[in-house]
């Protein structure tokens, strides 16, 4: 009989895709390239006329979005979501958005209508 064989390596998983840390894809796609500057965009269109903005060009990895996303929904004391490194506020609230992002060291655009 063989002696069981014990892995160093347990543990040392990737919590996104749960393959090991050498064979992770997740790490690869950490953060997205952008200009630096952060666009707020406000939009109605498909949402029956209820305005949200838009905060693109995050230089963010979604744990860290995640976190700035919870701040300014607690802020703005409105809802929002996530979607593909976007974050989605309710409400037309740019400015205060706006003052908030620039305080934490962002540069700050307002796009669109």
């Amino acid at each position: 009989m063989s002696s069981p064989v014990y892995s160093t390596d347990k543990g040392k998983l990737c919590p996104g895709c749960a393959e090991k840390l050498s064979l992770c894809r997740c790490s690869q796609q950490k953060v997205p390239a952008t200009d630096g500057i952060v666009r707020l965009q406000r939009q109605v269109k498909g949402r029956n006329g209820k305005p949200v903005v838009l905060i693109t060009g995050l230089p963010l990895e979604s744990a860290e979005l995640k976190i700035l996303a919870r701040k300014l929904k607690s802020r703005c004391a409105v809802g929002g979501s996530i979607d593909a490194g976007t974050i989605i506020i309710q409400g037309d609230k740019r400015d205060l958005i706006k003052r908030e992002l620039e305080a934490i060291g962002y540069r700050v655009k307002l796009s669109g209508g």
